[in-house]
């Protein structure tokens, strides 16, 4: 007799998934990385190495079980959520900045805010597809989204503007607010209790600042994501194949975080290489309504050609930047 069905596949297709993804976070928090310390170039390769991996082997299982187009759906939602995480990234770099969070603690702050993140991104990807099976018409509307942030990302200044006051923007305003929170940082401690003035014997818990950084990374992954769920909607809208790749991108790339903080500016062109990949994702959905279906396969060749054409001229164009800086100091 086949497992209950639930959230379009099985309980066993799920049960795996959660097995996995746990027993990830569980190694890398646990066991490789039981110890802060700060993370060097070849260690954040290693363990992004480690979690693209177990990405690529999951859409394999994907594959054995649900067959070719799903596979590629998936490989093709890893790549776009993993792309436009890359901004997502450079804001990171500035919530650690401005709450001085050190590099050594970055690491630990990352990886709990992936299980906010599972939690989220599922409620999210839940809510989407049960609407867009619902109502057919909504995926219509993610898409003509789509179309509009491509072509608004075209035109969109840089994400610095949007950043650069970032204690005073309202929600941290609200979490200061109604949280007690030290201003110094007890080692890489979340909470800590302490007396509540000098002159009082009464103890409390108080929040850290390395708290109000993984609330800032929380609320900043949950902005990103009303742009990337809808993304991925419009390639497939089979929970399970949304989900998993969101979670196995995210993964990955918060892994290569202490690898490319120091390189996202060379990546010059990357923004309008994924302008380009959301019109043509919402331009599918369009095709594949009123005109003929687009195979999965060329969904994918497309987004692999167009984000790595981006990231092969970003690294021509800005590495002749360099050598011309470095004659004109000559």
């Amino acid at each position: 007799m086949e497992a209950e069905i639930t959230l379009g596949q099985s309980f066993m297709m799920w049960g795996v998934f959660f097995i996995v993804v746990p027993a990830l976070l569980i190694a890398d928090l646990f066991i490789f990385n039981k110890k802060d310390h700060v993370i060097g170039l070849e260690e954040s390769l290693k363990m992004s190495g480690w979690y693209v991996g177990f990405g690529l082997l999951f859409g394999l299982y994907v594959w054995w079980n649900m067959g070719d187009d799903h596979a590629l759906d998936y490989y093709t939602a890893f790549v776009i959520e993993k792309s436009l995480s890359l901004d997502n990234l450079f804001v990171i770099t500035v919530i650690f900045t401005t709450f001085k969070v050190p590099k050594e603690y970055q690491h630990r702050v990352l990886v709990w805010g992936i299980i906010g993140v599972i939690f989220m991104r599922g409620i999210m990807i839940g809510a989407g597809a049960a609407i867009v099976h619902q109502f057919h018409e909504v995926l219509l509307l993610f898409a003509a989204i789509l179309i509009f942030t491509g072509i608004k990302m075209l035109m969109m200044k840089s994400h610095e503007d949007d950043v650069e006051n970032l204690e005073d923007k309202i929600y941290i305003k609200f979490l200061k607010k109604h949280i007690n929170f030290t201003t110094e940082l007890h080692g890489h401690d979340f909470w800590v209790k302490k007396r509540v003035s000098e002159t009082s014997e009464k103890m409390a818990w108080f929040a850290t600042p390395l708290l109000l950084a993984l609330c800032v990374v929380e609320i900043t992954d949950l902005m990103f994501a009303f742009d990337s769920i809808p993304a991925v909607l419009a390639i497939t809208t089979e929970p399970y194949v949304v989900y998993t790749s969101n979670i196995f991108a995210i993964l990955g790339l918060r892994a290569l975080f202490f690898a490319v903080e120091n390189l996202l500016s060379r990546f010059i062109l990357m923004k309008y290489a994924l302008s380009i990949v959301l019109i043509f994702i919402g331009g599918k959905v369009f095709i594949n309504e009123y005109f003929f279906h687009i195979p999965p396969a060329i969904s994918l060749a497309v987004t692999l050609f167009v984000l790595l054409a981006g990231m092969v001229f970003s690294v021509l164009i800005t590495s002749n930047i360099d050598e011309e800086e470095k004659i004109e100091e000559q």
